[in-house]
């Protein structure tokens, strides 16, 4: 009962968000699910022979009510102040609410909008207002800050591939709803940011500027992105080399590199007392996920890191699955934009059900793989994200690599120990400044392997070909297909008495 009720909650408030975040369904809709639920708790009192099939289809009713409830409250409506001034260069006062994102040609500041000043009057407005800033612009997180420019609202814009990017709604899950072009800095007025929040950028821009003074440019910006999920650029080139080659995620803080993370302080932390390896194990994967900038893939990966932690401490029993489902639903709850418009959590998402449901699959099928260096790991666990993700990615942007497999395998071999030396050499940066660039040389090699494999790959004729016609529909047959499949082998394992897969 207990499973299958956990389930019926799941999908249904993902169902109802889902549904609310394209449909415009209302007030009415929510009640018809409401009412049919309690008709069908009727019908289980009613029929005690059903009572719990009906007892789930009545949960699962009153889950897609409340997906829809929330949604309906997340629905971005704007400020009326903000929206009288669209097109006007204006006065914006208010606080930098994330990391700066610093990038090749501007800088990009989240500010959470406090004050319209327009002329000697301050007019009181609230909403999240991304200001497009000059590069370089000296402006930190948690700043109270003055900015002017011309306000407008998000467009949507085109990726290239003959797809539309809704970059409005993207927006909106991250908090904002206007931009502000061409802004500039009048004033800025003392920080007044979360003190650990502000204290975990201070460190990661510390060790970046360390990383920098060792290491050259671009092993430098993915030593960076590989182990404090930095999010500057490492050029339109080595950029699209990673897409051709479907290893993008690498550039970013995902949940292997955390994981890599988490694997390190538990052997520092070997025989310590239990609580002592609990907390330090929490603190390493909260600082990293204020790292990362509370993006939604750390945040994703850093949970369901902690759940584990919890569950090896506590002796519990840890499934995947469920902690994934409960992980997901918590974030939506959080921020139900986050279903539908954030794609770093949808492709972080499906690969981790990727890992979960088919890398047994797998890894059963490379049995003969050498374990040397985790490369049948690395191999079954490639197979399983790549597959869980690839429709997803090509309705996305219609790209189909295919050299991801050889890409990932050869270039995921020596990430942890890039990790380890580029954290190497950016604490001995940080120390020493650039008196110390020998400590620099593993992590350069190592991350200059890397970007060869990813350039070497990227270059062949073949390495990724355009599907322009990959819709919505196509996307959700695909994955039904795969599902399919799924308990079909599940079923099959079972009926043969066999452990499922």
């Amino acid at each position: 009962m207990g499973s299958r009720a956990f389930w019926a909650v799941v999908f249904g408030f993902l169902v109802g968000v889902f549904a609310r975040s394209f449909l415009p369904i209302g007030w009415n809709f929510v009640g018809l699910l409401a009412l049919l639920g309690v008709l069908v708790l009727v019908l289980a009192f009613v029929e005690r022979t059903k009572a719990y099939a009906y007892i789930i289809i009545a949960v699962a009713l009153f889950s897609c009510a409340l997906g829809i409830v929330r949604m309906q409250s997340a629905v971005v409506t704007g400020d009326p102040n903000l929206t009288a001034h669209l097109g006007q260069s204006v006065v914006i006062e208010g606080i930098v609410s994330q990391e700066p994102d610093a990038r090749d040609t501007a800088t990009l500041i989240s500010v959470d909008a406090s004050d319209l000043i327009v002329g000697n009057t301050k007019i009181s407005v609230s909403a999240g207002v991304l200001a497009q800033m000059p590069a370089h612009a000296r402006v930190a997180y948690g700043d109270r800050v003055q900015v002017q420019g011309t306000l407008e609202l998000p467009e949507p814009f085109d990726t290239g591939t003959d797809r539309e990017f809704d970059y409005p709604q993207y927006l909106a899950s991250q908090g904002i709803e206007y931009q502000l072009r061409y802004a500039q800095i009048d004033s800025i007025f003392g920080n007044s940011g979360e003190p650990l929040k502000a204290f975990a950028i201070d460190t990661k821009e510390n060790f970046l500027r360390g990383i920098d003074l060792v290491l050259p440019d671009p092993e430098a910006a993915l030593a960076g992105g590989i182990t404090v999920g930095d999010k500057r650029s490492v050029g339109p080139d080595l950029t699209n080399d990673f897409q051709r080659d479907s290893l993008v995620h690498m550039i970013v803080l995902s949940g292997y590199n955390i994981t890599v993370v988490l694997n390190a302080v538990a052997r520092c932390l070997q025989g310590a007392p239990r609580t002592l390896q609990f907390g330090g194990s929490t603190f390493v994967v909260v600082f990293f996920m204020f790292m990362a900038g509370g993006a939604s893939s750390a945040v994703r990966a850093g949970l369901m890191a902690l759940i584990a932690v919890l569950a090896r401490a506590t002796h519990r029993v840890y499934f995947g699955e469920r902690v994934l489902a409960f992980v997901s639903v918590v974030m939506v709850v959080w921020n139900p934009w986050t279903l539908c418009f954030d794609p770093s959590f949808q492709l972080s998402a499906l690969a981790t059900l990727g890992l979960i449901l088919f890398t047994p699959t797998f890894t059963g099928w490379f049995s003969k793989v050498p374990e040397h260096f985790g490369a049948r790991e690395i191999l079954a666990s490639t197979c399983a994200t790549q597959l869980m993700v690839l429709p997803l990615l090509l309705y996305q942007n219609g790209m189909l690599s295919l050299v991801a497999l050889p890409a990932n395998l050869l270039a995921l071999l020596p990430v942890p120990w890039a990790m380890f030396f580029s954290l190497i050499a950016g604490v001995g940066g940080m120390l020493f400044g650039s008196h110390v660039s020998i400590l620099g040389f593993p992590a350069y090699a190592l991350l200059w392997y890397i970007i060869s494999i990813a350039h070497v790959l990227a270059s062949l004729p073949f390495a990724a070909i355009s599907v322009p016609s990959f819709g919505a529909t196509r996307m959700f047959v695909t994955y039904g297909i795969l599902f399919i499949w799924f308990w079909y082998k599940k079923s099959n394992g079972r009926s043969a008495g066999a452990p499922a897969e």
